[in-house]
């Protein structure tokens, strides 16, 4: 058995590691961690740059990679803490976007401002127990290559976002929306799609 299955086997062991890596009622690791655990287990490309004000809250048991010559701006959140955050190459996080693993992004992706993305989901149907201490689920967000996500969007667990898609500031994603669309609105609908015989963006009645 190796040692992340015995760990994982033993509750007192499990919290006990877990109380090690990160302090009591939070989510962020603790410094020792950050300064040398981390660097060894996730991976930051060529010509990437994570900007200082950002709040990097990623733990070694789930994977945190990002791609080549890609950009975290100030003031966002990367938490891998339920679930692994993936970033290609050339892809720029703008400033205070949220993104909550599961979430998986491709390459040449833009995401504006204040953007949500949580791969998790608090369970909240046991009415004898607090929503905090009742379990999570979580659901991969995929954000396919060469998207641009408006600012103030909201992308909800399970989505998958196609390639080339446009999903205006504001919108709220709750359904997948399919390549070469651009989708609007609380919940977000498809008014446009590239027609590949016309080659024309083309509105969705």
């Amino acid at each position: 058995m190796s040692i992340v299955q015995t760990i994982k086997s033993s509750p007192v062991l499990k919290k006990f590691v877990h109380w090690c890596l990160i302090p009591k009622y939070q989510a962020r690791p603790r410094l020792w961690v950050k300064w040398f655990i981390n660097p060894f287990f996730h991976k930051k490309g060529k010509g990437s740059v994570i900007c200082r004000r950002t709040r990097v809250d990623v733990l070694p048991f789930q994977p945190f990679t990002l791609g080549d010559f890609s950009t975290v701006e100030d003031f966002a959140t990367i938490n891998n803490g339920v679930g692994p955050v993936y970033i290609g190459n050339n892809s720029r996080v703008g400033i205070g976007n949220v993104i909550i693993g599961p979430v998986t992004v491709g390459n040449n992706v833009i995401f504006a401002q204040n953007i949500v993305m949580s791969g998790l989901n608090h369970v909240y149907t046991d009415t004898t127990k607090p929503i905090h201490l009742q379990p999570v689920t979580t659901a991969t967000i995929t954000i396919e290559d060469d998207c641009w996500i408006g600012a103030n969007a909201v992308i909800t667990a399970g989505v998958t976002i196609g390639k080339h898609s446009v999903i205006a500031g504001g919108a709220v994603v709750t359904k997948n929306i399919p390549p070469f669309s651009v989708a609007v609105g609380n919940p977000a609908k498809v008014i446009k799609q590239y027609n590949a015989v016309t080659q024309q963006w083309e509105k969705v009645s």
